[in-house]
């Protein structure tokens, strides 16, 4: 059976061409393709039937590419690749820490995007020799990270974050024995290797405390630093 099968994702961008271009290589791919001419009408769909994955371009008309993003990250933590013509290290890393999972550079093989697609899903499945490696449970202070699954929960229930989310909460629960740098999680969860601006990581802390704020978990900075684990006591949590 083709691992794609199944899969519907949304395209978002203001050129037929490339739209259309898009569509033709994913349905051969084997996936179920959807194409908008803007974000506001992928973002009305996607509102109606969320797809397993979005590709969208920063410069639509209406709503474009990063505050859509941004506004889905708000329910939601389907995978999402920004397609852009922006590309320096700063345009990549912006699409990434607002919640983006891959940023790729215009002009781009539509194979490579492919391809990208493949390997987000890859990334997002259970791999079997790989979960032998890791505890397939994680907790701190109430909280549970599931590595099979890929779940997050609190106290049974269910924590509904992005990929890159899970990716950067993983990273501190493996190490919540120390305080952890913003270059070391730049590196080992996004793969950046270049130096670079490393406050790019507050807008996913900045997200991530928002939707922990109702549990005892707390992401607390390290001056100069990084970041680290700490319990909250309980009557500092949010009233649900």
């Amino acid at each position: 059976m083709n691992d794609t099968a199944q899969k519907k994702i949304y395209v978002a961008d203001d050129e037929y061409n490339i739209r259309e271009l898009i569509k033709s290589f994913l349905k051969n791919a084997g996936f179920e393709v959807e194409v908008f001419s803007t974000g506001d009408a992928l973002y009305e769909a996607f509102l109606i039937a969320p797809p397993d994955l979005i590709v969208l371009d920063i410069m639509m008309p209406g709503t474009d590419g990063l505050m859509l993003c941004t506004k889905i990250r708000e329910t939601s933590g389907v995978p999402i690749i920004i397609v852009s013509a922006r590309d320096s290290e700063l345009d990549r890393i912006t699409g990434i820490t607002i919640g983006s999972d891959d940023y790729l550079v215009k002009p781009f093989s539509p194979i490579e995007l492919v391809a990208r697609i493949n390997a987000l899903f890859r990334r997002m499945s259970f791999d079997q020799s790989a979960i032998k490696s890791i505890k397939e449970q994680v907790e701190f202070a109430g909280m549970s990270i599931l590595t099979k699954t890929r779940e997050v929960q609190f106290k049974g229930n269910a924590v509904d974050i992005s990929p890159t989310e899970y990716a950067f909460l993983l990273y501190l629960f493996q190490h919540q024995d120390r305080a952890v740098s913003r270059d070391e999680l730049l590196k080992n969860v996004w793969q950046f290797e270049t130096q670079v601006d490393t406050r790019a990581t507050d807008d996913v802390v900045k997200r991530l405390r928002k939707k922990l704020s109702k549990t005892n978990v707390r992401i607390e900075a390290v001056w100069g630093f990084g970041f680290k684990l700490e319990e909250a006591p309980e009557h500092e949590i949010e009233p649900c």
